[in-house]
């Protein structure tokens, strides 16, 4: 139990060295940070070999195509730089190494990564539509003047731009779709477009083709098209929410369920106390949790709000060990971390973890909601969960309410108000 190598006493692992000089001696090998010296090269060894848990960072680098990259970065032959990432094609490994060169700060960053990601999925689907020139000017204007623009705009304003950057992207898939049907199955181009055109495009079709409004409204107004063009408005036949037997149950089973990450039941009471949507909880940083001698609070609106007692003890767990803080997205000040280095958890990676309880958000947000809104007024219910008044008011009157019609201005304590299961 003791390390050949360095002397600490630790689990051999290769030779009777430990895991960790095990790793500086493949990273070394690897790297070759001396030939010719680059203090950039033994600065990503550093990184790598600080990880709280170096087994982690052994089982990345004995991937074929993460050992392909520092093979490559070993002979000089990849620079460690935007454009030299650039050049690689796109893989999870590529993803990885770039979010640690920026978050180790061995690379300058881009205004923010999700936005730069996107210019390269536009890169390439521009790449994919060059057979069809026509289809492909049309993206291109359409998605650089309207999203690309919009989202450059939008950095650092506390908008999530993951989401904002996926529903982009889905956005110029369907436009995309959309323009290649109309030629091939109607034998139109874009100038050609009626109406008719998008009635039958919708007609029985499935849900996604309705995302093409976007684009149909970015053409029609002035852009060439017809200012009737449009598509008509989806509405749902009904709300989904949960009954409140069903929501106290998956409650329950959230408390109960200590098998399941720590992170991932934390966030699940956040959603399911609070009606904090996915989008929101991936965004919140330690900032936004306030231990005190009285309890803990939490920031989700202008009031904090804070969190029952007997719940403590699992939120204050959550804060001294999150997650993926042992390999190398460490020292990051977001509340729940993801697996890219200095990157929150993405919306779509928490919802597929919380499925595991049952949890479909947009019903367990209804029923939250309104069941609140049923006891509280909506001027102080929007003032702790950080929604709108309109919107609480709305929640109220779907409760029976009689706050559903007033907009109170009352701000009791956190504490005089029961945000309870």
């Amino acid at each position: 139990m003791t390390c050949v190598a360095c002397g600490t006493e630790a689990e051999r692992f290769r030779g009777g060295a430990c895991v960790r000089c095990v790793l500086v001696a493949d990273l070394t090998s690897l790297l070759k940070p001396t030939d010719p010296p680059d203090l950039r090269v033994h600065r990503l060894i550093d990184a790598l070999v600080s990880s709280p848990r170096p087994e982690s960072v052994y089982t990345w680098m004995r991937g074929q195509m993460a050992h392909s990259l520092l093979v490559r970065i070993g002979t000089r032959e990849l620079e460690l730089t935007e454009e030299g990432l650039d050049a690689l094609p796109r893989s999870p490994a590529v993803d990885h190494l770039r979010a640690i060169l920026v978050h180790h700060r061995l690379m300058v960053a881009p205004a923010d990564p999700y936005v730069a990601s996107f210019e390269r999925w536009l890169e390439r689907r521009l790449q994919e539509l060059a057979p069809r020139p026509s289809i492909r000017l049309v993206i291109e204007r359409y998605a650089r003047w309207r999203h690309l623009s919009r989202l450059s705009k939008s950095v650092g304003t506390g908008k999530n731009m993951d989401i904002a950057c996926r529903n982009a992207r889905q956005a110029i898939t369907e436009a995309g779709k959309f323009l290649i049907w109309l030629e091939d199955d109607q034998g139109e181009s874009l100038a050609a477009l009626r109406q008719l055109h998008i009635d039958r495009y919708l007609e029985d079709a499935v849900t996604t083709r309705s995302h093409i409004k976007n684009f149909i409204s970015w053409h029609a107004r002035g852009r060439g098209g017809k200012g009737k063009l449009y598509v008509p408005p989806r509405s749902a036949k009904t709300i989904p929410v949960l009954s409140q037997r069903d929501r106290l149950t998956v409650i329950r089973n959230v408390v109960e369920f200590g098998d399941a990450a720590t992170s991932t039941r934390v966030a699940a009471l956040i959603h399911l106390l609070w009606a904090t949507p996915l989008a929101r909880i991936t965004l919140m940083t330690m900032r936004d949790i306030d231990t005190r001698p009285d309890g803990i609070f939490l920031t989700l609106g202008p009031t904090p709000v804070l969190v029952p007692e007997f719940l403590t003890p699992l939120f204050w767990a959550h804060v001294q060990d999150r997650d993926n803080q042992q390999t190398t997205n460490r020292d990051t000040d977001w509340l729940f971390p993801g697996y890219r280095a200095g990157r929150p958890i993405s919306a779509p990676t928490l919802q597929a973890r919380l499925t595991s309880f049952g949890i479909q958000p947009q019903r367990s947000r209804n029923s939250t909601l309104r069941q609140l809104a049923a006891q509280i007024d909506p001027h102080s219910l929007a003032d702790t969960l950080g929604y709108s008044v309109a919107v609480m008011a709305r929640h109220a009157e779907l409760a029976g309410s009689h706050f559903g019609a007033y907009a109170g201005t009352a701000r009791p304590h956190p504490r005089s108000v029961s945000f309870g299961p």
